[in-house]
């Protein structure tokens, strides 16, 4: 996978733009990629629902649960279906409305220095083996691209915004990114 450096986009995967974006803080580099999952409705796969929602053009009647969530404006730079496939949403040079209210070693606001990428799935099933290929290849371009980013600049979601939110959860296997 490769970035393309003029429009902070991956070459050839699906782009939507998301209207849950805007620009950095001036002068703030990338230098953390924060893993999640999302399924909608929850735990139902190849919906197309999560697209709809980072989209806000989710149809709130067609699911008893969208109606929880029929205020909130997120997104994500990308999203990584159980069968591989990408669809990026935001820019990486702009900053997705991903992490909320968090804090990575003292650092607030994570969405202002972060990459934000969703992972099909919940914290109780086992993602697939597409997915971790696909992330790892995906982390290595991202490595390649912003140089502020290494190894250790990863985490869960869980990790920055403990107590609210659990994801990618135990059913995430770490090792398999090494």
């Amino acid at each position: 996978m490769r970035i393309d450096p003029n429009t902070h986009l991956i070459v050839g995967v699906d782009y939507q733009c998301s209207p849950n974006a805007d620009n950095r803080p001036e002068k703030t580099s990338i230098d953390l990629i924060v893993i999640h999952n999302i399924s909608l409705p929850p735990y139902e796969f190849g919906t197309g629902c999560v697209q709809k929602f980072f989209a806000n053009k989710l149809d709130i009647s067609a699911h008893e649960y969208f109606e929880e969530i029929r205020d909130l404006h997120v997104s994500s730079h990308l999203f990584i279906e159980r069968n591989g496939e990408v669809t990026q949403f935001v820019p990486f040079n702009k900053r997705a409305w991903h992490a909320g209210q968090s804090c990575f070693e003292g650092r607030p606001s994570c969405n202002d220095f972060s990459i934000g990428i969703e992972l099909e799935g919940t914290d109780d099933i086992e993602y697939t083996v597409k997915q971790y290929v696909v992330l790892k290849a995906i982390i290595l371009s991202l490595q390649m691209a912003y140089p502020s980013l290494s190894l250790g600049d990863l985490t869960g979601h869980s990790d920055i915004a403990p107590g609210r939110k659990t994801d990618p959860g135990p059913a995430f296997d770490w090792e398999k990114l090494n």
